[in-house]
């Protein structure tokens, strides 16, 4: 057994800024980043205490900044920025949501078991980053908060780098722990080192409870109230229902053979059906136009896009033989709220356009958007816009891509008064950042050196041309990064000045003479605690030689009690001091509480998973 430690007053001094450190954190009395450089900074001071043996170098004080750890979080928030800046990520969105439907209980398993399996081969922070901007997309077509799917999406990123030995540094740094212990041992009790797919059942275990724990108890545990981007656009859709009464429901129809609009143009069916819902798609065999002229011609499986009231659009398809197909499915990527949406236009004094028909401007054709109303000092004209001529101040409610939007608002002639989300896509750059993309994938596998793969892949996204240097800089996170950055001068702290070690020891001693696989709790116990409160690579190097001389001393398996270590330093939900959770934080608008209502029941649910499998197969 390890040399008996005494309690010193470096420890003393280390454990209270633990305490301060996990009551700020907890009760948020400052903002965790803000905590956090608050803490570095603490302990920065006591270097300068005479006579005090320093709890960290000041070389070391500020190494958090240069740290692997960072500098890859830092790589890969561009990387993911790249991908979705291609477009890659709004096509993964909107496959999941063809499979998923808009339902949380469908989303989640997707959602999820997608960033697992992905984690499973890279750094879990990675996995989340890289879905964040298809999280954020599928929320603003579903208007599911993100509160709601990303933490399911953290979680399972989390257990899905348990799923292989490179899916979380500590199971990439196991083995070379165990060749070092095996220096000390005899022949006979050598242990083997895992290989790549060891830890595969036991990970797909965590996984499977970690989907199935959502599914079943996510509407109890998940907060629902978030300033996410999703929110804003369900108040944006709020004001347009509130004020106009437009809904902005999104259906598909098929026009049958039974219908009488056979044959007959747009505007010659809106003209003759007065009730007729908004047109805003058509497809006819060929290509989707978005939005359809009005002398498009209506056939038998012509395809339209429709908006309205959901009842409205269903009578009027009843009477019109037109049939109801649901959820838009050739229209799904332009009639999202990503390509597309309602906005207000107003016709100033000094417009052009003033005393002319809107059926002579040709809205739809000429600046590619539909008119759903005009509103007109205190009366709101719902039909018949192609006769209306266009006065001074009248407000028109149209839909249209944010594209054209964004077109629509450098012409003098219009006042766009809605603000438009129009994201410039760089599709033509989507070999580059597969590319560069796999690069960095393929480098971390060769040579593990996580941070170089990383910005080799992150600097090869902006050389090429996938994203500016700005764009880069605004991709990052900076919450985070200084997060981060400030805790492992204090992982640092706890780890060499013993602190770690001592109380493992009185844990331990505390414990007593007790089965083996109570000892194997109190070790994965151990590890879940120390994770939380300092970096998960440092909770493996303190507690595997401990684990392993544990076991010895009591006949068990040290392998199977290294392996517990470096599973447990995983359970890392009930505070968001994990990256993955540190990340999720603000474009989530969590709380501390959130993720320890959440993540308690997860912790347990863990321990429970992991000690199972781990005995029933090793």
């Amino acid at each position: 057994m390890a040399q008996e430690l005494t309690l010193s007053i470096e420890m003393l001094l280390v454990m209270g800024l633990l305490a301060i450190t996990i009551v700020l954190f907890a009760f948020e009395l400052l903002r965790v980043d803000v905590a956090a450089i608050t803490m570095m900074v603490l302990l920065g001071l006591t270097t300068m205490i005479p006579g005090l043996t320093p709890l960290i170098s000041r070389s070391e004080l500020f190494s958090g900044f240069s740290s692997n750890a960072v500098i890859s979080v830092i790589a890969v928030m561009i990387i993911g920025a790249g991908l979705d800046k291609t477009g890659l990520m709004g096509k993964l969105a909107s496959l999941i949501l063809l499979k998923g439907g808009k339902t949380e209980k469908r989303i989640i398993p997707l959602v999820s078991g997608a960033v697992a399996i992905i984690s499973s081969f890279m750094q879990n922070i990675g996995a989340a980053a890289l879905f964040l901007p298809v999280v954020s997309r599928i929320s603003a077509r579903t208007d599911i908060p993100m509160s709601r799917l990303l933490m399911p999406m953290g979680f399972c990123a989390i257990l899905g780098g348990t799923v292989t030995m490179i899916g979380s540094s500590p199971l990439i740094l196991l083995n070379d722990l165990l060749l070092s212990s095996n220096k000390m041992l005899p022949e006979d009790q050598q242990m083997d080192t895992f290989s790549l797919f060891s830890v595969t059942p036991v990970g797909l275990a965590l996984v499977a409870s970690g989907v199935i724990y959502f599914v079943l108890a996510g509407r109890f545990v998940l907060p629902a109230i978030t300033e996410s981007d999703s929110s804003r656009t369900s108040r944006t859709a709020d004001y347009f229902e509130r004020l106009y009464g437009i809904k902005g429901e999104l259906v598909e129809v098929r026009i049958t053979v039974d219908s009488p609009q056979v044959g007959m143009t747009i505007h010659q069916v809106e003209d003759a059906h007065p009730n007729t819902p908004a047109i805003l798609a058509l497809y006819s065999g060929d290509v989707v136009k978005v939005p359809p002229d009005r002398e498009e011609m209506i056939w038998v499986n012509t395809h339209l896009g429709l908006m309205g009231d959901r009842e409205q659009i269903e009578q009027f398809c009843s009477d019109n033989n037109w049939e109801l197909l649901g959820e838009p499915d050739r229209f799904a990527d332009v009639l999202n709220a990503q390509h597309s949406g309602i906005a207000e236009v107003v016709i100033p004094p000094g417009s052009s356009l003033i005393g002319q028909q809107i059926g002579d401007i040709k809205p739809r054709r000429s600046f590619g958007t539909n008119i759903l109303q005009i509103y007109r000092s205190e009366d709101v004209i719902r039909s018949g816009f192609r006769d209306q001529v266009l006065q001074a101040g009248d407000t028109l409610v149209v839909h249209a891509s944010w594209k054209d939007l964004k077109t629509l608002s450098r012409n003098r002639d219009f006042v766009l008064a809605t603000d438009v989300k129009y994201e410039d896509l760089r599709i033509n750059k989507i070999r580059e950042a597969l590319i560069f993309f796999t690069l960095a994938l393929g480098l971390f596998l060769l040579t593990d050196s996580l941070s170089i793969s990383l910005l080799t892949g992150a600097i090869g996204m902006i050389l090429s041309g996938v994203l500016t240097m700005d764009e880069a800089y605004a991709a990052v996170s900076w919450q985070t990064v200084f997060l981060l950055a400030s805790l492992i001068p204090l992982g640092i702290a706890v780890d060499q000045s013993g602190t770690a070690a001592w109380i493992a020891q009185e844990i331990l001693a505390l414990v007593g003479d007790v089965p083996i696989w109570v000892l194997q709790v109190v070790i994965a116990l151990l590890a879940t605690f120390f994770t939380l409160v300092m970096s998960n690579i440092g909770a493996t190097v303190l507690l595997v030689p401990l684990a392993v001389n544990i076991a010895l001393a009591v006949g068990a398996d040290p392998a199977l009690f290294a392996l517990t270590v470096a599973i447990s330093t995983s359970n890392s939900f009930l505070i968001p001091t994990h990256q993955v959770n540190a990340l999720l934080m603000g474009p989530g608008g969590y709380h501390v509480a959130d993720f320890m209502r959440a993540g308690g029941i997860m912790t347990v649910l863990f321990l429970l998973v992991s000690l199972l499998t781990l005995n029933l197969l090793y």
